[in-house]
C-alpha cells in the first residue's frame, strides 16, 4: 500500500511538471528532462560595474572639471573636429547592406547600410543571420589560434577576444576596438558565409529587467535565456540554433546562460543617458563599459559573464551592437566636438594616452586599422547607421 502511494505521488508529480506552464513558453520539453545545470563559479567574478547613482555623480563631477579645463583654453587652439554632415538616407534593402560593406572597403561611404534592431528584422533575415553564424561554426579554423583551442572559424573570433582581453577592457580603446571587432565579425559573415542581410543589434533598454522573455531569445534563433537558479547555477542551452553547442576556448563547456534580472534592469535608457551626459570621451567610455555594458554581460550570465570568452555566446554581438549604438548616440549629440574625440589610458599603468593613431588589431582575422578609421561609422572604412 505504501509503495503504491509513492508510485501514485511520483506519477502525479511528473504529470504536474509536464503540464505546468514553464517560465518561457518556447520550452517544449518537461523541466525534469530539459535542465542541465552548470556551476557559475567557473565563470569568475564577471564584469566590473558601477551603480547608476555613481554614474550620475561621476558625470556631474567630470563635467565640472572638464568645463574648468576648457575655460583655461584661449584663442583658436582647439582640438575639436569640423562639423560633419552625415547622409541619413540609408537603406534597409539586403542588397544595399552588402554593397555598403564593399563600398567601405573601397574607402567611400555614400549609401550606408542600416543596422536593424532585432524586432524589426524580418523572420527570413533572422534565420539567415543565425544561419550565417552557424556557418562560421561549421567552417574549419584557420589554424592560427590552435594554441587557444579554436576548433572552428567562429572560435577563431572568440580566441582573438580571449588573447587580447587585457588590452581591450578597462582601457580607453574599449569602444573603438569593439566597434572594429563587430565589423570584423560582420565581414566574416558576409565574406565567408555569404550573408547578405542587414547587420542587426539589440535595443536592450526595451527589455531592461526582463531579458529572459526578450524576443531575441527565440526557439528558432538564439535559444532560451533561463534565469539563474536559487543555488547559483546556470543552464546549458538545448534549444535554438545553438542548441547543445560545445565551446572550447578557455576549456570545454556547454553554451550556458543564467539570467539575473536585477542586473538587466540596469541596461536602461536612464543609465545610457547618464553615461552619455559626460562631455569627455574617457569619462563616457568608462561609464558605458562599467555601466550598461557590464550589466548586460552579467545579466545574461554564465558564458556571457566570463570576460575573456564571452563571445562564445553569439548574443555577444547583439549586445555589443547596443553598446556601439550608445556610443553613436554620444557622438551624434555633438559631432563637432565628439566625433573624433579620443583620450584616456591605453593600459592599466596609464603609460600612454589613446590617440587617433592607436592601432587596432584582430590578430590576423582582418587587417589592422587605426582608431581614426573607426571613429566615424560613415567615414569610409565603416559604412553604417542605426535604424533608431
Amino acid at each position: 500500500m505504501k509503495s503504491s502511494l509513492i508510485v501514485q505521488l511520483f506519477l502525479w508529480g511528473a504529470a504536474t511538471v509536464s503540464a505546468s506552464p514553464v517560465h518561457n513558453s518556447i520550452y517544449k520539453k518537461p523541466l525534469y528532462k530539459r535542465l542541465k545545470l552548470v556551476d557559475l563559479a567557473q565563470f569568475g567574478e564577471g564584469f566590473h560595474t558601477i551603480t547608476l547613482e555613481e554614474a550620475k555623480a561621476n558625470a556631474a563631477k567630470n563635467n565640472a572639471e572638464h568645463a574648468g579645463l576648457l575655460s583655461g583654453i584661449t584663442g583658436s587652439n582647439s582640438k575639436a573636429a569640423n562639423t560633419v554632415v552625415h547622409n541619413t538616407a540609408a537603406s534597409t534593402d539586403s542588397g544595399n547592406n552588402a554593397t555598403a560593406v564593399k563600398a567601405a572597403a573601397a574607402g567611400n561611404c555614400t549609401s550606408p547600410a542600416t543596422r536593424v534592431e532585432w524586432r524589426s528584422l524580418s523572420d527570413a533575415d533572422k534565420l539567415a543571420f543565425v544561419g550565417a553564424i552557424k556557418c562560421l561554426m561549421n567552417l574549419p579554423p584557420s589554424g592560427a589560434y590552435s594554441s587557444a583551442g579554436s576548433t572552428s572559424r567562429y572560435e577563431d573570433l572568440v580566441a582573438v577576444h580571449s588573447i587580447m582581453t587585457d588590452s581591450i577592457h578597462m582601457v580607453a580603446q574599449f569602444l573603438p576596438w569593439h566597434r572594429y571587432y563587430v565589423h570584423v565579425f560582420e565581414s566574416m559573415l558576409r565574406d565567408e558565409c555569404s550573408y547578405a542581410g542587414p547587420m542587426t543589434w539589440w535595443n536592450e533598454p526595451l527589455d531592461a529587467g526582463h531579458f529572459s522573455t526578450s524576443p531575441v531569445f527565440g526557439a528558432d534563433t538564439f535559444g532560451s535565456a533561463p534565469l539563474k537558479t536559487s543555488d547559483n547555477q546556470g543552464t546549458c542551452i538545448d534549444d535554438g540554433a545553438f542548441s547543445n553547442l560545445t565551446l572550447h576556448i578557455g576549456g570545454e563547456r556547454c553554451l550556458s546562460r543564467a539570467v539575473d534580472e536585477t542586473a538587466t534592469t540596469q541596461c536602461s535608457t536612464d543609465f545610457v543617458n547618464s553615461c552619455n551626459s559626460n562631455n569627455k570621451y574617457s569619462d563616457m567610455e568608462s561609464c558605458s563599459e562599467f555601466g550598461p555594458h557590464g550589466y548586460g554581460h552579467n545579466g545574461i550570465g554564465a558564458v556571457m559573464s566570463f570576460v575573456s570568452i564571452s563571445p562564445g555566446d553569439p548574443v555577444f554581438f547583439m549586445h555589443h551592437g547596443f553598446v556601439d549604438h550608445s556610443y553613436v548616440l554620444w557622438q551624434n549629440a555633438d559631432l563637432t566636438n565628439r566625433l573624433n574625440q579620443v583620450n584616456g589610458c591605453t593600459d592599466s599603468a596609464c603609460s600612454s594616452q589613446l590617440t587617433a593613431d592607436y592601432v587596432l588589431s584582430s590578430q590576423g582575422l582582418r587587417p589592422e586599422v587605426k582608431v581614426s578609421d573607426v571613429l566615424d561609422t560613415q567615414g569610409g572604412y565603416l559604412c553604417y547607421v542605426y535604424d533608431s
